[in-house]
Order: structure tokens, then sequence, then C-alpha cells
């Protein structure tokens, strides 16, 4: 049995999807702050908080889980600076509480974490290799370093065995309908973007940096190759594999203007468009060098960036009033 903390959020509920898929039993542990329980079908579901170690222990007194994925974080970087007290105490005290369940019901253990990018702060040079230094610029990210150093820790101490994946740009959503990206309020760029039209301007910051077309140049990773990629570190560490991170991106930069063009072609539309000038801490070029999660867990992204945008515009097109209206959680 694999145990799914934050399964009902964006990534987390693409990863339920593919573990069902390669025949695994799966709970799913989510507070529904930012999941939705409509997305999840078919698995054990437990509404519980990570800082509760009630909530959590009370999953592995009653079941055998043999692995974890640990999904269940705060993630918006702006917020992360001016509320910084709830991203340690969710991110870091959570964390903790997972760990502590899983060394008193489970040996220890095996867990595939949820890190980010974020880690490495400022890059030094692109495309950015494991062996970047990490030097994270908001707390956000500081609290996910803080993560992969306590999992090196019980490593060590305690023989739990880790794989953490520092996800650069997610995109897309399930090819079937049956999840995509839904927070509220969005901050990704895709998403912002499909939302545009009428008296919604898309705000396009800054087109002054030194790339092709002046606009920021990320690395979009498909949310479905991403959840292959877990699905492969889980089985890693299943058959053995030692404790590692790894970088999931493609190793190819697109440009926002690339990004808003493609969006366009998608949608069959002109999207408003308003040029501000640049935020404070947006690198020009950030780019994966993702040789490591190939060579080592045999991973390769196969989905294009149109695939991401097209499965990702299908998504929103699909969020019905009823469905948003549904605060069941099932």
């Amino acid at each position: 049995m694999i145990l799914v903390t934050g399964g009902a959020g964006y990534i987390g509920s693409h990863c339920v999807l593919a573990l069902q898929e390669a025949g695994y039993e799966v709970v799913v542990f989510d507070n529904l702050s930012s999941g939705h329980g409509q997305v999840i079908r078919g698995t054990d579901f437990i509404q519980g908080d990570l800082t509760n170690l009630c909530d959590i222990a009370s999953v592995f007194a009653g079941r055998k889980i043999d692995a974890v994925m640990h999904f269940a974080a705060k993630i918006e970087v702006g917020e992360s600076v001016t509320n910084p007290q709830k991203y340690y105490y969710n991110n870091v005290y959570g964390t903790l509480n997972l760990l502590q369940a899983m060394k008193e019901f489970n040996n220890a253990g095996k867990i595939v974490f949820s890190s980010t990018a974020a880690v490495y702060g400022e890059p030094e040079y692109t495309p950015i290799d494991e062996a970047h230094p990490k030097n994270p610029i908001n707390p956000y990210g500081a609290t996910k370093l803080m993560v992969e150093n306590i999992l090196d820790d019980y490593n060590k101490a305690y023989g739990l065995q880790s794989i953490r994946f520092r996800y650069f740009n997610v995109a897309g959503a399930d090819a079937q309908g049956r999840t995509g990206e839904w927070h509220e309020p969005e901050t990704h760029l895709i998403p912002n973007i499909l939302k545009a039209g009428g008296s919604k301007t898309f705000a396009l910051y800054g087109d002054d940096y030194d790339t092709k077309d002046g606009t920021c140049i990320r690395d979009y990773i498909n949310v479905e190759d991403l959840a292959q990629a877990h699905l492969l570190g889980l089985e890693y560490l299943l058959n053995g594999g030692a404790t590692d991170c790894f970088n999931l991106g493609t190793k190819e930069g697109s440009s926002v203007k690339e990004i808003f063009a493609a969006c366009e072609k998608i949608t069959g539309r002109k999207i408003p468009v308003k040029i501000h000038s640049r935020r404070a801490g947006d690198a020009a070029v950030l780019v994966a060098d993702n040789a490591k999660a190939k060579s080592v867990l045999g991973w390769s992204p196969k989905r294009t960036l149109l695939d991401s945008i097209t499965t990702a515009y299908a998504w929103e097109r699909s969020l019905s009033e009823e469905m948003l209206d549904d605060t069941s959680g099932r």
C-alpha cells in the first residue's frame, strides 16, 4: 500500500492515477486546504492534517504502508515571504510528524519527496544539474531544502530511504480529463494565460531580459511525465535503490512570449496582455539538466509543450460551476 500525502492536489492527484494504473493500492491523506476531493476516486481517502501527529499516526496504525509519496506542502513563493511561519510550520513541522509516524509504525520505510528547483536559488549556470549550489532565496525554497537535509539525517540515523525530485515548471493536465491544475488563487503562468480574456488581461512581467525575445525562459515539464518519474522513483526505492535526488525537467526552455503564442494557437483566440516591469528575483533563464534521472531511473519526458497546453485548456473548460460549488469533498 502506498500512502500519498497531498494526494488531492495538482501533482499528487496525477501521481495517484499513475499508481492506480500501475496496480498499486493507494491511500490518500489530504486536509483539502488546497486540494479537491472531487479528483480522488477509487482510493482509501482520509481527511487529516500533517501538523496534527494523531491524524497521520492513525493512518499508519491501521494499515501496512510500504512507501510514502509526500506532496503535502504550501507552495506559493510570494506568500512564503510575507508569512514564513505558515511555511515552516506546514512544510517542515508537518513533514517531521510524517517521518515520526513512519519511524514508529513502519520502521522508517521509504519516501518519495516533492522538492523544487527553488532549492538552487539564483542560477550560477544553466542547465542546472543536481550538483549546483543550493542557496534558496525565499522561505518556500528554504523549507524544501530543510526537509531534504532532514531526510539525509534520517537516512543516516534510522535507515529511511528517500528520493527527492526537484521540479522545474510543471504544466498540463490528465489527458483523460480526470484531474488538472486547480489553484485558488492561481499563480502559474499557463493557466493564468488561459484564464485571461474579456475584461481580464494577462500580466506579462518584463520584456527586457537578455533572452531571444526579452522574456524569461523556463523549463516546462508535463505533469503526466512528472507522475511517471515518481512511479519510477518509487520502484527504484522498493527494489533497493539508495537515497538520491533528481531534477525533473526537459532540458529545453520556452520564453513567456512563446508560451503566450502557443496558448493563443490552442485556444484559437487573441488573449489580452499588458506588459509590466520585471518582478524582483526573476532569473532570465532556468532550465534543468535531467541527465541523472534519465541514466539512473530510465526516465525521459515524452510529452510536448503543446500537449501540456492542450490538456490544460481542456481541463480549464471542464471546471464547471457545479464542481466549483461542490464542497462535500467527494
